[in-house]
């Protein structure tokens, strides 16, 4: 089958990033994701990204406002399409830039959403032991292993869904109560694990990974099926199920934000959550300073001697 220009564009782009900038594969994924979400934008209006238009992607970026996708990752994805169209200006292969004049959305330094400890607990433990013992088929059982497993590992490592797709059994050192986490850049942090991601994980080392691998020397901690590697979607999938358990719609990045948050809350310092979150800046860690700061406020309340104003004494004649 033929591929089309449109094809051969992002295809080209694929290498340019790839031979000319030197881009880590991660990288180059993320962009991809974005410029089909593009592609599949246009296609709904019988366009492609050679002909697509200025108003096209404002109507995009107000699509994704109005989906509940957040400023900072919207920014992002405009930042991938004006690469991507400079590529292409300077390759001759377009005459105009639809990205020119498009302002990114504002980068509002709020908190991300994020669940209560009671909301987390109830989602991680939704798969349960007695789900599987009751469970005939044995691949049922191993999948709600599996699955409990993971919702276990994204929330006590605070890990990207992409982090997790990646993790590879050699990366566990379940003795020592940690694993390595190869994060954006392919660049490698050490983060522990808690005493339930342990036992969750030697369960289903043990009792699922090997009925789930078959006959596949698979690297990756987490399988479907026959040894296949995980997708992202399928871990969406997943998480989404499991927040019903939670009473309320939960995603792998809100687990993320919902350890950050709880570190913090219980006095963690922002210096040791960016390092368990994989930031290269503190800057992108202060999101979670009013969090530190709330609770410094209480410890000073509870704790300063002249934290509180003492009533007037009565005057005396």
């Amino acid at each position: 089958m033929s591929s089309t220009p449109q094809d051969r564009a992002l295809a080209s782009f694929a290498v340019y990033q790839r031979v000319e900038k030197g881009l880590a594969p991660l990288t180059i994924s993320s962009y991809a994701g974005d410029l089909k979400l593009w592609a599949e934008f246009l296609a709904g209006r019988e366009k492609t990204v050679l002909n697509a238009q200025r108003e096209d992607l404002k109507d995009l970026v107000q699509h994704m406002l109005g989906h509940g996708m957040d400023s900072r990752s919207v920014a992002r994805k405009l930042s991938a399409l004006r690469q991507f169209y400079r590529y292409l200006l300077l390759d001759k292969l377009i005459t105009h830039d639809p990205t020119l004049d498009i302002d990114s959305p504002k980068q509002w330094k709020v908190l991300p959403k994020a669940l209560s400890q009671e909301e987390t607990v109830a989602l991680v433990e939704s798969p349960s032991h007695g789900d599987a013992a009751s469970t005939q088929s044995r691949f049922p059982q191993a999948l709600i292993l599996r699955d409990r497993a993971m919702l276990e590992v994204l929330y006590a490592a605070a890990m990207r869904v992409s982090e997790l797709v990646d993790a590879r059994v050699e990366d566990l050192k379940l003795d020592l109560g940690y694993m390595i986490v190869r994060g954006k850049g392919d660049k490698e942090r050490i983060v522990p694990l808690g005493a339930p991601a342990q036992e969750a994980l030697r369960d289903y080392l043990l009792n699922a990974r090997p009925l789930l691998a078959g006959r596949r020397h698979a690297a990756e901690l987490f399988l479907a099926r026959g040894g296949h590697k995980l997708t992202r979607e399928r871990i969406w999938m997943i998480v989404d199920q499991a927040s019903k358990a939670a009473g309320r719609h939960a995603s792998p990045h809100m687990l993320r934000h919902s350890a950050a948050t709880h570190m913090v809350a219980h006095g963690a310092d922002l210096r040791t959550v960016q390092t368990v979150l994989g930031h290269a800046d503190i800057g992108t860690t202060q999101i979670y300073t009013h969090v530190a700061l709330d609770r410094l406020q209480k410890v000073y309340a509870a704790h300063h001697p002249r934290a509180r104003v003492h009533p007037p004494k009565a005057e005396t004649e």
